[in-house]
C-alpha cells in the first residue's frame, strides 16, 4: 500500500495486477488500483478533479485529467472517507503512476492533494539487483 498526506487529506493506493485481463504475448498488461481518500483535516473538502501521470518502462508518459473520479465528485467532512477502484493498461510489464486531486475547501479555495507514486509491477517483470 502507498500513502500520502496533504492538508489533512490521506490518500492510500493499493494496485493489483490482473492476469486474467492481461495478454502478455500481445504486450497488454492490466492493473486495478483501489484508492481510499480520508479527510483527517478540520475542513470539509470537495473533490473537483484528478490528474494522473502514467509512465511505462520504455519512458512513454501519458497524462490523464478530468473531473472527479469514476464519475463522482465526493464531498468529505472531517472523518469521512471515499473509496473507489479504477484500472490502468500498459504496453510494458511494469510502470509507475502518480498524480493529484484538486479539492476545494469550505471557502472555495482550491488545493492540490498528492496521490503517492506507486509501482505497477507484473509477474513478467525481470527484477535486477544493482
Amino acid at each position: 500500500m502507498y500513502e500520502a498526506i496533504t492538508r489533512g487529506i490521506r490518500v492510500r493506493v493499493n494496485p493489483e495486477f490482473k492476469s486474467e485481463q492481461s495478454t502478455p504475448e500481445e504486450n497488454y498488461f492490466f492493473w486495478t488500483y483501489t484508492v481510499e481518500i480520508i479527510n483527517e483535516g478540520p475542513e470539509t473538502m470537495h473533490l473537483r478533479s484528478r490528474k494522473w501521470e502514467i509512465t511505462d518502462t520504455r519512458g512513454h508518459r501519458e497524462e490523464v485529467r478530468g473531473p472527479g473520479v469514476v464519475g463522482q465528485t465526493p464531498t468529505l467532512a472531517t472523518g469521512e472517507r471515499f473509496r473507489y477502484t479504477s484500472g490502468c493498461p500498459l504496453r510494458t510489464p511494469s510502470g509507475i503512476m502518480m498524480g493529484s486531486y484538486q479539492m476545494a475547501d469550505e471557502h472555495g479555495r482550491l488545493h492540490d492533494i498528492a496521490i503517492p507514486a506507486f509501482s505497477l509491477d507484473s509477474p513478467y517483470v525481470q527484477r535486477r539487483m544493482n
